[in-house]
């Protein structure tokens, strides 16, 4: 299962309490405070890590509890400080405050951390309030109380590439084609029901990563379909790759369906649009040589954009289509 948003909650450790002790010596008649201060709470600690891909591991448990520092004890020593819990999350997660919305952090890098709820400090013995006047303090100060706060997560898958359309437009079949990745594929809409990430290598030892969008459709900024909660993860992409269904056994227009997209990507966040696109003419396996080529030539002008025909069923031209996706990736690295 693909889980994309968590709300959890995290707290730090609390501080041991500082203790209140006397020396006790043979010899030392006046003997003198020495309390040693509590250890520090352990910190809740954000770690970016390549073992997971989804937010499902955080989301089956809702409460997350660093360990409290140990108190204080006498002869002067100090509180064994509490643990830190280190919770891994994938790469691409956002982490923001449930209650302001604030953005606290957004881990796009490898091996990223973040102290995201720190431990109270540990109290002072009474050692520490000795004075000249009061040189017996029966006085210790409390632990500090860790950071407390609910969280939302959101993923958002980061790619070179994603592959966009509606659904049924093939690019399943595509990922499985051009990357080691597997999709499950069948003959009806919606196949793809959790966005899917397949690595593409090259002759030239770089690689790419691509992003199986699940189909959209008209209406899926409002949540029709399934939803605006897949098109956040288009907003990492470098370069989107628009497939469109040649041959479409609906009779839908192809150039409709290229402009539906649009839409929904314009009205979810204007930005969307303005990424280097690259066109797709999918399932020339269905049609003829002639009548082929004739719609190819008929989709570029009406959308006066130059469009790259493939069959993704048996592989015809996808060679190619993998070099110029690269191309566009490394245009975009330099």
């Amino acid at each position: 299962m693909f889980l994309d948003e968590a709300v959890i909650y995290v707290k730090g450790g609390k501080g041991g309490d500082g203790c209140i002790s006397f020396r006790r010596e043979k010899y030392v008649p006046r003997g003198g405070p020495n309390g040693g201060e509590g250890g520090h709470g352990g910190s809740v600690i954000f770690k970016v890590s390549d073992k997971i891909d989804t937010l499902m591991d955080l989301a089956s448990i809702v409460k997350y509890n660093a360990q409290d520092g140990r108190p204080g004890e006498g002869s002067d020593k100090t509180g064994k400080k509490g643990a830190d819990l280190i919770i891994n999350i994938p790469k691409g997660t956002i982490v923001k405050d449930k209650e302001t919305g604030h953005t606290l952090k957004d881990f796009t890098n490898d091996d990223e951390s973040l102290v995201i709820a720190r431990g109270g400090r540990g109290g002072k013995g009474n050692r520490h309030f000795a004075t000249a006047i009061n040189r017996a303090p029966r006085i210790a100060q409390d632990g500090r109380r860790g950071t407390e706060r609910w969280l939302k997560l959101e993923l958002k898958l980061i790619a070179d590439a994603g592959l966009i359309g509606l659904p049924n437009a093939g690019k399943s079949t595509l990922l499985s084609r051009i990357s080691a990745m597997r999709p499950k594929i069948a003959d009806y809409p919606f196949t793809t029901r959790y966005p899917q990430l397949g690595v593409v290598d090259m002759d030239d030892y770089t690689r790419f990563v691509v992003a199986d969008i699940p189909g959209l459709i008209e209406g899926a900024h409002n949540g029709t379909g399934l939803g605006d909660e897949f098109l956040r993860h288009i907003e990492r992409t470098k370069i989107l790759v628009h497939m469109l269904d040649i041959a479409p056994i609906d009779g839908i227009d192809p150039v409709d369906s290229y402009f539906t997209i649009r839409n929904e990507l314009k009205l979810f966040n204007e930005k969307l649009c303005e990424k280097p696109e690259i066109i797709v003419a999918n399932k020339l396996d269905t049609l003829d040589d002639d009548t082929g080529n004739e719609k190819v030539k008929e989709l570029e002008d009406k959308l006066s954009r130059k469009v790259h025909p493939i069959s993704a069923v048996t592989g015809k031209n996808i060679p190619q289509l993998i070099n110029v996706i690269n191309a566009q990736v490394k245009v975009k690295n330099e």
